[in-house]
């Protein structure tokens, strides 16, 4: 028997005894050490459920494989991974063209099928990323967000020199998503950014990873529109990291002519635009792109890759686009980001729920809440 928090009904989670999973032919089980609790999981566990229960939530984690299935290598037992959580089909249409991040007709670990809030995981073989000896579990546990803002990142900067001193980016939203997208920003160079949050511990984490003083708003005393007319001109990229209709209005009302706004975070309620903030996307044209998820592909040799996330042929010149998860990977090994900045929490496995109330009633000030089994 293992120990693991069960998802009975919405608000009934239950720290219980469980079976150890068996693994499936193409799976392994993991022995989870670190699992983080992510913003989604508070309304999955209190207010909307999961897509079936009882279930064991928990999506970013990492930890030892433990046990493999009939069709897997024993060799991998003992390996330190983290784990890809979204399950593609392999067969719909998307899946056909290798947009694996897009299939029509995924599992997902945590969310349709057991997850990590427990001692034991099996998951898919094939969604499996080694972790080297630097990185900790923790920092494996934290692949996962961090692959999300890379999405973002890599998507809203693309083809953006982050030399070129006309472009300024604002990030809305200093939650964990929000500041790791300030932290990758920066691994790529980018330096003119602006960030918007409102709390005390926003502006602190935010000037922890390096952002200026003066290039904080914090808007329970500056109206952001306002302030970032004022520090930009016009935004070039600007990341929404709320999920709200005023959060997204910010950057619409201040974005440059063909900005790019990129909406990453998950939405509170129903959006609406009004006619003029409509008009501001007509007349500059902007490009208004969604963020879910990341993108994941097994075994890829990550050696070769720059910091750019492009691999290098022999004459130094990008070839391809590695995936979301491999470039965070390839950034933690050279020591580029360090998302154990962000954890302001550390629980044992027994008192996950604490965290789950912080994060719910908000009695606490937090970033990243991790759960460590070690």
């Amino acid at each position: 028997m293992a120990k693991a928090w069960v998802l009975h009904e919405i608000g009934d989670i239950r720290f219980e005894d469980v079976d150890i999973p068996e693994p499936a032919e193409n799976e392994v089980l993991v022995n989870v050490k670190a699992v983080g609790i992510c913003g989604s999981d508070v309304p999955r566990v209190y207010e909307t459920g999961a897509h079936r229960m009882p279930l064991v939530p928990g999506h970013e984690f990492s930890g030892v494989v433990v046990k493999t299935g009939a069709k897997v290598s024993a060799d991998l037992e003992g390996m330190r991974v983290a784990v890809s959580p979204k399950i593609p089909c392999r067969k719909c249409e998307m899946c056909a063209k290798g947009e694996t991040d897009l299939c029509l007709n995924y599992d997902y670990t945590g969310s349709r099928r057991d997850g990590a809030f427990g001692e034991y995981v099996c998951v898919p073989v094939d969604n499996l990323i080694e972790l080297v000896d630097n990185i900790s579990f923790e920092e494996g546990a934290m692949i996962e967000p961090l692959a999300v803002a890379a999405n973002a990142v890599r998507t809203g900067c693309a083809g953006i020199d982050p030399s070129d001193n006309g472009v300024k980016i604002a990030v809305c939203g200093m939650g964990t998503i929000g500041l790791i997208v300030v932290m990758l920003l920066m691994d790529m160079g980018f330096s003119d950014i602006y960030v918007i949050g409102n709390k005390d511990s926003h502006r602190d984490k935010a000037i922890d990873i390096g952002i200026l003083p003066e290039h904080y708003c914090d808007m329970r005393v500056e109206e952001p529109v306002a302030w970032l007319k004022e520090k930009t001109n016009g935004v070039s990229v600007y990341f929404e990291c709320v999920g709200s209709n005023e959060s997204i209005r910010y950057g619409l009302e201040t974005g440059a002519p063909k900005s790019r706004q990129i909406l990453v975070g998950n939405p509170r309620g129903d959006m609406s635009f009004s006619r003029n903030t409509y008009w501001e996307i007509l007349r500059k044209q902007m490009s208004l792109i969604g963020i879910w998820n990341s993108s994941y592909r097994k075994a890829l040799d990550v050696g070769s890759f720059g910091q750019d996330g492009c691999s290098v042929n022999a004459k130094g010149a990008g070839t391809a686009q590695i995936d979301d998860w491999h470039y965070v990977l390839s950034r933690l090994e050279a020591g580029g980001i360090n998302p154990s900045k962000l954890i302001t929490h550390r629980f044992p496995l027994n008192d996950l729920e604490k965290g789950l109330l912080i994060m719910r009633d908000k009695t606490e000030d937090y970033c990243k809440i991790m759960i460590c089994n070690e």
